[in-house]
């Protein structure tokens, strides 16, 4: 995998939608079918040539891509910021359990077989995703509280979606080390990656 901005601007942007899409969940209990798809999309795209390739293109990132360049611009989503910050630092203790690595990788692999009989983002395999988040990220700390309405995140199916999406946010935090993203990335190369945000912004169609 290339280690340049553009690389690490595609996953910290991955980032950003897999935690908008939680706060979605958290506030309001609705989640955008096709945004929620990509960061599913993400999780079982274990073996690609390339960043924009485990979410199916940039298109699909428009929504992380614009949160991305307005952050880098100003910052304001303190709520994202801390989700972000706690998934770089789960992601970091992940890399350095190789038995927990393995287990998520079978257990990925075997929700990818289930994709045969039901659509990505099924209850059931939305379901099986959140339970292999609690299964393998929930054993390690900081554990990510949630923020929300009490009368989402009391829904089982919420909780689910929930914990899915943290999973597609550990999958872009893995991304974003493997792009040559660290702990000094985001202060050093602060403009830099506001630059590639906004140039692949300005990539998409309108």
């Amino acid at each position: 995998m290339q280690k340049t901005d553009r690389e690490r601007a595609i996953a910290l942007a991955g980032i950003f939608q897999a935690t908008a899409l939680v706060r979605d969940v958290a506030y309001k209990g609705q989640v955008a079918e096709a945004d929620f798809a990509v960061c599913l999309q993400s999780i079982m795209c274990l073996d690609a040539p390339d960043v924009e390739s485990v979410y199916g293109g940039l298109s699909g990132l428009r929504r992380g891509l614009t949160l991305l360049a307005d952050e880098l611009r100003t910052p304001r989503e303190m709520e994202l910021a801390r989700y972000t910050v706690n998934l770089l630092v789960l992601e970091r203790k992940l890399s350095a359990d190789r038995a927990l690595l393995q287990r998520m990788r079978e257990g990925i692999g075997a929700i990818a077989g289930r994709l045969d009989h039901f659509a990505l983002t099924h209850e059931n395999i939305v379901a099986a995703l959140a339970e292999l988040y609690s299964q393998t990220i929930s054993k390690l700390t900081p554990r990510i509280m949630v923020n929300g309405d009490p009368a989402h995140l009391n829904r089982s199916e919420n909780a689910d979606r929930i914990r899915a999406l943290l999973l597609a946010g550990i999958r872009s935090a893995v991304l974003w080390r493997q792009a040559g993203g660290g702990r000094l990335t985001l202060l050093l190369r602060r403009n830099a990656l506001l630059r590639e945000a906004r140039r692949l912004l300005g990539s998409l169609p309108h």
